[in-house]
């Protein structure tokens, strides 16, 4: 069963001081006013997700069709996420991830 953005929501607003909001006008989820994840409404779609380089080059260069970059987010630190097909575990696992690049780190001190 594909996942879904209340899904997302759902498994992100269980970590420390993490809220539903909006960025450019598209539902997004904040850590501490930061955004770490925003779910994209434009033909393309997807999940736009906060991650390390090094992670976001290997899951794109990777073979899981899930994971996706447009020339947009090219030189971000942004992977993009197909809900219809990424495998829950690991996309809950990169949420977390998420959590930790974008929190403060005050924050992240409180909550390693």
């Amino acid at each position: 069963m594909p996942v879904t953005w209340s899904d997302v929501v759902a498994f992100a607003v269980t970590l420390p001081d993490v809220a539903e909001s909006t960025s450019y006008g598209t539902p997004a989820l904040k850590v501490a006013g930061k955004l770490m994840g925003r779910l994209r409404t434009d033909s393309d779609g997807g999940l736009a997700l906060k991650c390390a380089t090094v992670d976001k080059e290997s899951l794109v260069a990777g073979d899981d069709p899930a994971f996706y970059t447009t020339p947009h987010y090219d030189g971000y630190d942004y992977v993009l996420v197909d809900l219809e097909l990424v495998d829950p575990d690991e996309l809950f696992e990169l949420v977390e991830d998420a959590w930790h690049i974008a929190a403060p780190a005050k924050l992240r001190q409180r909550h390693p």
